[in-house]
């Protein structure tokens, strides 16, 4: 007689994912109607400084564009969160009860800081500067998670096995932040030389401490 074997097919649910990638395109197709000139503006930020010149105000920080484009960014980089550590074992990336744990964490995180960034800007009376300084790095790093939008699509939907590809991709995007924020160093180093002790303690206690006890809280759960 034949041996029948069974083996159990597991089906792997998307669909989430298939919504929050949509959700994403239909906020940029939004955004690209309704602010066409600043869309097109903030498009080029890669290779022009031209939209920060022009938005720079801090009243921009609470603008429709910003907090949408900031949405994109939390849901792009959690996503890419998620990629990397079903390739490390963790996870999978169709676990979405991981990713709302990633994205919670993540947002909790990012407005923590700015909370707290902004009370010691008030206690040190320079919020003007700690609003425009928050203001560029968020849009560079909206930035960032826009392109990385694209490449969380290809990598969610086809498997690379290569871990190479994962390590290199982390690679590329800590360079990309670090010559981000040297360059926003760069436009605004004659507010921070005038104000050189309370960017050291900010630079600590906001930019350095916050990063090293979440890698610290990581790898030791």
């Amino acid at each position: 007689m034949m041996d029948l074997l069974f083996t159990e097919r597991v089906v792997e649910n998307k669909d989430w994912a298939t919504v929050l990638f949509v959700l994403c395109f239909v906020l940029l197709a939004i955004n690209k109607t309704i602010f066409e000139v600043r869309f097109n503006e903030f498009i080029r930020l890669g290779i022009s400084d031209k939209y920060i010149k022009i938005y720079k105000d801090s009243g921009n920080m609470q603008s429709w564009f910003t907090i949408s484009m900031f949405l994109i960014q939390l849901i792009s980089f959690a996503f890419l969160i998620q990629i990397i550590l079903s390739y490390y074992g963790y996870t999978t990336k169709t676990n979405w009860i991981s990713y709302i744990q990633i994205i919670t964490l993540l947002g909790v995180f990012i407005l923590s800081k700015y909370l707290i960034e902004k009370i010691i800007a008030t206690s040190f009376n320079i919020e003007e500067f700690n609003e425009q300084f928050n203001l560029q790095k968020v849009n560079y790093r909206t930035y960032i998670g826009l392109l990385v939008l694209p490449l969380n699509l290809v990598l969610f939907y086809n498997d690379f096995p290569s871990k190479n590809l994962i390590l290199g991709i982390i690679i590329t995007i800590l360079v990309i932040n670090i010559a981000t924020y040297a360059l926003t160093l760069k436009i605004y180093q004659n507010s921070i030389l005038s104000k050189l002790f309370y960017f050291i303690l900010y630079l600590c206690t906001l930019e350095i401490a916050p990063y090293y006890f979440m890698y610290y809280w990581f790898t030791k759960s």
